[in-house]
């Protein structure tokens, strides 16, 4: 987790916080900074592709991460790394489902990919809920959290939507200025 010193952290909250309880109503403090913190953690792109496969090599495809996650037939070693590699699913698919939606249809595109064949939500609802099936030992204070998230996916990705048209609206304060006037 990010420092809640962080200035974009802070930033992050504030801006989370106003478009989850305003617009979609999802007033929960935990649901709120978690995403904050996800936001942050994902400014720096090495966090974006933190998971590597036995090779070192970062999966970026979601086709590829599901696989990684297994740990029955795909490449996941542990009920651990099942859990991190599922809650990283979680997190990479809300994060560009909520701010990045267009860029999904690029990344398929771009190349043959397994994700070309996967649905992002619900790759991440099913991911969040995994993650919140490992409510024991180390992860039992968590695991409420990751239920919620995969409970309300579809809002998160729609209140992560409202702060990216508010990140862009803030980079044009003259848009910003005449719909001030406008209204």
């Amino acid at each position: 987790m990010v420092p809640e010193s962080h200035p974009l952290q802070r930033f992050f909250i504030e801006l989370v916080r106003e478009h989850f309880h305003r617009t979609i109503g999802l007033r929960d403090p935990q649901v709120s900074e978690y995403i904050a913190n996800m936001l942050t953690e994902f400014t720096e792109t090495e966090q974006l592709h933190r998971i590597r496969d036995a090779a070192g090599r970062p999966l970026d495809d979601v086709g590829e991460l599901l696989l990684e996650a297994d740990p029955v037939f795909g490449e996941a070693p542990s009920f651990d790394r099942e859990r991190a590699v599922r809650k990283h699913i979680g997190d990479y698919t809300l994060f560009f489902t909520g701010m990045f939606p267009e860029a999904i249809n690029r990344f398929r595109l771009r190349r043959q990919r397994l994700e070309n064949f996967v649905d992002f939500i619900r790759a991440g609802k099913e991911s969040y809920y995994i993650v919140s099936k490992f409510e024991f030992f180390e992860y039992a204070q968590a695991a409420p959290l990751f239920a919620k998230l995969s409970a309300r996916f579809e809002e998160c990705v729609f209140g992560l939507n409202q702060v990216k048209n508010d990140l862009a609206e803030r980079q044009h304060p003259i848009v910003r200025r005449t719909d001030e006037l406008l209204m």
